[in-house]
């Protein structure tokens, strides 16, 4: 996620007898789509949340068509960049949003029942748990991408407990932590695409670690 990583260069086996051949990756950082991809649909849902407004096609939409598809996307050329963590956290968050646009779908078209209030923070719960370890390989990465991963594992926690408890006033909180998390995402992707095009640091990352295969790190 500035990519997650950069993809391998170098000799290429089966070149013997032909001399040494180098392959260079010049495709682009796919990175910034993801994260602006779930950075303005996180923003948007969690509006709702907050109470701004409800919950309409606007939302669904954008969870299955930039949120969903969009990060998908972008995990497969994560992937084709060798780049595992991005690959993992991209296209896991593209499903999420396809799939939570289900479960709100899927009772209104008459397909499933409408899930419990156990059964929605269990499977927000799940989620928490994912993040927070996605949120340990952010550690060698960039401040920036901390944040991100931190206050969304704060949220899926917040989000199931909101459900457990069925407690408007901690979904509303939900809804405010999650706004900066979507904000913290649009930003980490928009400094990805600006610090690229000026060729220096326009919008700080908070860079960890500089080891060459941590595209994210910016």
């Amino acid at each position: 996620m500035e990519g997650l990583e950069q993809g391998a260069t170098g000799p290429q086996p089966g070149t013997a007898g032909f001399g040494a051949m180098t392959i260079t990756d010049t495709t682009a950082n796919p990175a910034p789509l993801g994260l602006l991809a779930f950075g303005l649909t996180t923003v948007l849902l969690n509006m709702h949340n907050a109470g701004f407004f409800g919950l309409d096609a606007m939302i669904l939409s954008m969870g299955i068509f930039y949120g969903g598809l969009a990060q998908i996307v972008a995990g497969i050329m994560e992937w084709r960049k060798n780049n595992t963590f991005g690959t993992t956290a991209f296209v896991s968050y593209g499903f999420f949003w396809l799939s939570l646009s289900g479960i709100l779908m899927f009772p209104k078209l008459g397909i499933s029942e409408e899930p419990s209030a156990v059964a929605m923070a269990s499977y927000l719960s799940m989620w928490g748990i994912f993040t927070a370890v996605m949120f340990i390989g952010t550690l060698r990465l960039n401040r920036a991408l901390q944040a991100v991963f931190a206050t969304l594992t704060i949220l899926f926690f917040l989000l199931a407990i909101g459900d457990a408890l069925e407690s408007p006033l901690i979904q509303t909180i939900a809804g405010f932590e999650g706004m900066l998390c979507g904000a913290l995402a649009i930003y980490t992707g928009l400094a990805q695409v600006l610090n690229e095009i000026y060729g220096h640091t326009v919008a700080p990352l908070g860079l960890v670690s500089s080891r060459p295969r941590e595209r994210l790190a910016g």
